[in-house]
C-alpha cells in the first residue's frame, strides 16, 4: 500500500531533520548498514534453506508427508528471501554513486509514484463508473 502525500511529506521532513541533526549517523544508516543487513538476511535465508532440506529429508525417512511438505515450503520461502535480498543489496561501488545522486533518485521515485498514483486514480474512476451502471 503506497504512502499518502501527507505521509510522504512527513517522511521527507523526518529525513531532512535527521540529516540536519546528525549527518554522520544518517550517512551510516543509508550506507554500508543496508549492505550488511541484506547480506546477513541472505545468509539467514541460506541457513533456513538448509533447514528446509533437512526437514524434507527427515519427512521422507520418517514417511511423514506433512513434514516433507513443510520442509519444501521452508526451502521455497528461504529461496525467495535469498534471491530478493541479493537483488536489493547495494553493490560496494554503488555506495558513492548513491550518495551523490540522492536527490535525483528521489525525484525519479516521486515521478514514478505520481505515475502510479495517476494509474490508480484512473483504475478507481473506471471501477466507480462501471459500478454505477
Amino acid at each position: 500500500m503506497p504512502l499518502s502525500e501527507h505521509e510522504q511529506r512527513m517522511l521527507e521532513q523526518m529525513e531532512r531533520a535527521l540529516y540536519a541533526e546528525d549527518p554522520k549517523f544518517a550517512t551510516a544508516l543509508e550506507g554500508s548498514g543496508l549492505r550488511t543487513y541484506t547480506r546477513r538476511r541472505v545468509y539467514q535465508a541460506v541457513a533456513g534453506f538448509l533447514v528446509g532440506i533437512a526437514l524434507l529429508m527427515a519427512g521422507m525417512v520418517a514417511k511423514q508427508v506433512w513434514l516433507s511438505v513443510v520442509g519444501f515450503l521452508v526451502m521455497l520461502g528461504c529461496a525467495v528471501l535469498a534471491v530478493t535480498g541479493w537483488r536489493k543489496a547495494p553493490k560496494p561501488g554503488e555506495q558513492a554513486a548513491a550518495g551523490t545522486a540522492g536527490p535525483q533518485a528521489r525525484r525519479q521515485g516521486r515521478q514514478r509514484r505520481s505515475v502510479m498514483d495517476r494509474i490508480e486514480q484512473r483504475w478507481q474512476k473506471r471501477r466507480d463508473e462501471q459500478g454505477g451502471h
